[in-house]
């Protein structure tokens, strides 16, 4: 078996794939950024005081959440124009979840701050053999499926249910 590294020829976008016997397989891992992360943590954090009904200030929200506060600010400003999170200005204001926390899933998150779950150049590429292509299709299902199927009133109770067990 022929294993060569190739790249894309130039105008096309860069990208590497490996050559095994004639195919075209492209090496992608799959990883979150740590944008992500944030943007689900703070997503959370506003879930669990969502039943309050007081905004949380962007300041506290990222102490309670280790988060940078400069970073987590433009964050909330794109989950905003997403529709996902709220401002309330003046004294008492700050960030509010837009929609109760079941109808916020893992799934929008990152479609918020990526515009996708997982995506491969692979997907658009008429070179890539139709059964691969076929196969980062199902792949591709696979992921949004599992991240929809995560909402944040299931993460948040699951945070509740920690605080109240007690440890001998």
């Amino acid at each position: 078996m022929t294993r060569a590294t190739l790249s894309t020829p130039v105008g096309r976008s860069s990208r590497k794939c490996v050559a095994i016997s004639g195919l075209r397989r492209y090496s992608i891992s799959v990883k979150l950024s740590v944008k992500s992360d944030y943007a689900a943590r703070a997503i959370l954090g506003l879930a669990r005081h969502y039943a309050e009904g007081t905004a949380l200030r962007a300041e506290d929200l990222a102490a309670e959440q280790s988060v940078p506060a400069n970073y987590l600010v433009q964050i909330l400003i794109e989950l905003k124009a997403q529709g996902i999170a709220r401002s309330v200005r003046g004294k008492e204001g700050g960030y509010l979840l837009a929609r109760p926390p079941a109808q916020i899933t893992l799934g929008d998150i990152l479609r918020a701050v990526h515009g996708s779950v997982f995506d491969t150049p692979a997907l658009s590429d008429a070179d890539c053999p139709l059964e691969l292509r076929n196969a980062w299709r199902k792949l591709q299902q696979a992921l949004e499926g599992a991240a929809d199927a995560i909402n944040f009133e299931q993460l948040s109770q699951e945070s509740g249910n920690k605080k109240q067990m007690y440890y001998i």
